[in-house]
């Protein structure tokens, strides 16, 4: 039960007490069978010692070891950058940063997490001459930024191939990741794993594609589309969603206004955060602002998938400006962005 160990790491061995106390007997003594001795010994000495617990304790204390689970699978389904991502939009991005480092540190040691200490240009001089499916499995170990770096520097085909066997990897086995791992042992230190390793797909294409400069981008996507458009699509799709708007500019805001439908952008905010709300009103005029808000008043209940088509579409309108080079999306691509 890694997660209990941590926890316990995180605040004190207080913690991982008060959760085995919070839940029924049958449960903790289960939990504690999953134990090595030495915490097993180290938590009921604390039991031993809790007092009375208040219920805002225990609710604390359940409320943390519930998002570490949640960011354990998120973090098996799409990555570090991924799991970050989803958990910010339940807790603040102070919160979701600890969370996230703490589950890293109970899960596993991270595969080839020593060449995120290596310069970009280095790291790519060493592996620019290896299997792309090689490139692809230590790429999908990296911080997404520094993997934009590295694919940037790849030859055009080899980027083509890597993005896609990136795309399309799902489980890796362990005896997969520990050859390719001491194969570069002799030259850089390498960290090995047993677990099986969910690293790869759709998320990690989209987050370093996002990163990459438009050139990379676009040429990779290109070449892909050629025999795998659906492929593409569901990257593309990943590289912006709805509530990314709040990364568009005032002014592109308003050039995206000019092509939505009242009716379709006030569907689309129906479940969309007061942050976002706030950001479109502020570009409209005051009289449009009102139309939007009777808009939604009078549109009553709709259907959740009706919401998320439109924002789909929305979205894709986005994109669509962004390639035309119409707006300008903050925090993206490799190069710092100049507003002016």
């Amino acid at each position: 039960m890694p997660q209990l160990k941590q926890l316990s790491r995180a605040g004190g061995r207080k913690k991982a007490a008060i959760l085995l106390v919070s839940v029924d007997q049958e449960l903790a003594s289960e939990i504690m069978g999953q134990l090595d001795q030495e915490t097993i010994e180290a938590v009921s000495q604390e039991i031993a010692k809790l007092g009375t617990i208040t219920p805002d304790e225990r609710d604390k204390v359940l409320e943390e070891f519930y998002q570490m689970n949640v960011a354990k699978q998120y973090v098996q389904q799409g990555g570090i950058d991924y799991a970050r991502r989803l958990l910010t939009k339940s807790v603040s991005a102070g919160q979701a940063d600890e969370i996230v480092r703490n589950v890293e540190h109970a899960l596993y040691a991270a595969p080839f997490s020593f060449v995120q200490k290596t310069e970009s240009e280095d790291l790519l001089s060493f592996i620019q001459d290896e299997h792309p499916q090689t490139i692809a499995l230590v790429l999908s170990h990296l911080e997404s930024r520094q993997a934009a770096d590295v694919l940037r520097g790849l030859s055009h085909p080899k980027q083509v191939d890597v993005v896609r066997r990136m795309a399309t990897m799902e489980t890796t086995n362990p005896e997969v990741i520990r050859e390719v791992e001491a194969s570069l042992e002799k030259r850089m230190a390498a960290v090995v794993t047993r677990k099986f390793e969910q690293s790869g797909g759709l998320e990690t294409v989209a987050e370093i594609l996002n990163l990459t400069d438009r050139s990379t981008e676009k040429d990779v996507l290109e070449a892909l589309e050629e025999d795998s458009p659906e492929l593409v699509e569901d990257i593309r799709r990943l590289m912006f969603v709805f509530e990314d708007i709040m990364l568009v500019n005032d002014k592109g805001v308003q050039r995206l206004l000019k092509e939505i439908d009242i009716g379709e952008l006030a569907l689309a905010l129906k479940t969309a955060s007061e942050e976002l709300k706030e950001k479109i009103h502020r570009n409209m005029s005051q009289r449009a602002v009102v139309l939007l808000e009777e808009e939604m008043e009078y549109m009553g209940p709709v259907r959740l998938r009706e919401v998320e088509a439109a924002q789909q579409r929305i979205a894709e309108v986005v994109r669509r400006l962004d390639d035309a080079g119409e707006l300008i999306i903050q925090g993206r691509r490799g190069e710092e962005e100049v507003i002016v």
